[in-house]
């Protein structure tokens, strides 16, 4: 080492421990909400500790797992300043897919990776965290704030989440006992959830956009200014958090419904989602004429697919199409499910049926 070097502490090489130690504090709280009675401590400990004890009331419990992120709706996010429900969306990427074996989420974990931490701007993202397992019924046990100076801008961060669940074996849902003529039914998303955002930064133009520039704040009165239905712009439309199911699907399979399988409706859209909901020997066919779904499909997605000049199998493979959700059961318990949803606050509807096929998702217009 030269004679000549100076003393150089973490924070002169732009990581602020004390904002950390700050942003920590400005979390307890929101964390602290999302208890449930496994949980046992709090966070600051070197990992988070919840008890099994609950699991040997099963008569073989399986853990599931699930990770997942936000994806480049985070780039939306912070060209429009708005951070307070990416948390949401980070939990639904994640509890909605182990919710797909019937898993009930037991606790999340969290990883923010940000260019620079301020206390008051991570609290924002925490708090979408909190809000998702709040909604899902999962305790946030612990995660981690990694600050990446000169590696990332100063503003600039990303999510990755981690979720585990119990399902007992007996209950587990499985897609072999999927059957033909099943029937699939539907639970309506909020619009585009978290996939599909780098087609749809091309559509809006935000490529190459920085935040915090003039060149944002006028994208951001521009995404505003755009209504897409009833007075509903643009840019709340695309930022509406994905749609968290675990609370009615959970209590809907816990009455006893005689569910076969769900899907989670994300990256891939339906063609390339609810196909892994299906035994080998069966296809879905999902109800489409020409570029019509046969129910409603949120107006922000039919903005975006028009805009991109997408055709209907491409649509279908990229965005969900105002599915969230797919559950398939036997035709005779269409009935009561659909009945039960509906007391439990949910707008079902029929999104296709399932006949002899080899496992894939194929649409009524091309048959």
């Amino acid at each position: 080492m030269s004679e000549n070097t100076k003393h150089v502490t973490y924070e002169d090489a732009g990581v602020d421990t004390a904002e950390g130690g700050r942003a920590v504090d400005a979390i307890k709280q929101m964390v602290a909400e999302t208890n449930r009675p496994e949980v046992i401590g709090g966070i600051g400990g070197f990992g988070g500790l919840f008890s099994a004890a609950a699991l040997k009331d099963m008569e073989d419990p399986i853990l599931i797992s699930g990770t997942d992120g936000v994806g480049t709706k985070l780039v939306l996010a912070q060209i429009l300043d708005r951070h307070e429900t990416v948390g949401q969306d980070l939990v639904a990427m994640c509890v909605n897919d182990i919710l797909a074996s019937g898993a009930e989420p037991l606790f999340f974990l969290d990883y923010i990776a940000i260019g620079h931490i301020e206390a008051e701007h991570m609290a924002k993202i925490v708090k979408g965290v909190a809000d998702g397992c709040k909604l899902s019924g999962c305790a946030l046990v612990g995660g981690e704030m990694a600050e990446h100076p000169g590696v990332m801008r100063p503003d600039d961060y990303d999510l990755a989440g981690f979720a585990v669940g119990v399902v007992d074996r007996p209950k587990m849902l499985d897609p072999a006992n999927v059957r033909p003529g099943d029937v699939i039914l539907g639970l309506p998303s909020t619009g585009v959830h978290s996939n599909g955002y780098s087609l749809v930064r091309k559509v809006i133009g935000v490529d190459g956009i920085i935040p915090g520039t003039p060149e944002a704040a006028a994208k951001k009165a521009e995404l505003e200014g755009i209504e897409v239905v009833d007075g509903l712009n643009l840019a709340d439309a695309l930022l509406a958090p994905t749609r968290i199911y675990v609370k009615p699907v959970l209590d809907l399979l816990r009455s006893g419904a005689p569910v076969h399988a769900l899907a989670h409706i994300t990256g891939g859209g339906i063609t390339e989602n609810l196909n892994r909901a299906l035994a080998s020997d069966v296809d879905a066919v999902v109800t489409r004429n020409g570029s019509e779904m046969g129910w409603d499909v949120p107006p922000v997605i039919t903005y975006i697919a028009e805009h991109a000049e997408l055709a209907p199998n491409e649509a279908c493979k990229t965005f969900n199409m105002g599915v969230g959700l797919c559950i398939i059961c036997a035709p005779e318990d269409e009935a009561a499910i659909t009945e039960k949803l509906v007391e439990l606050g949910e707008k079902p509807f029929r999104v296709g049926t399932c006949v002899e096929g080899s496992g894939k998702v194929v649409y009524s217009d091309e048959q």
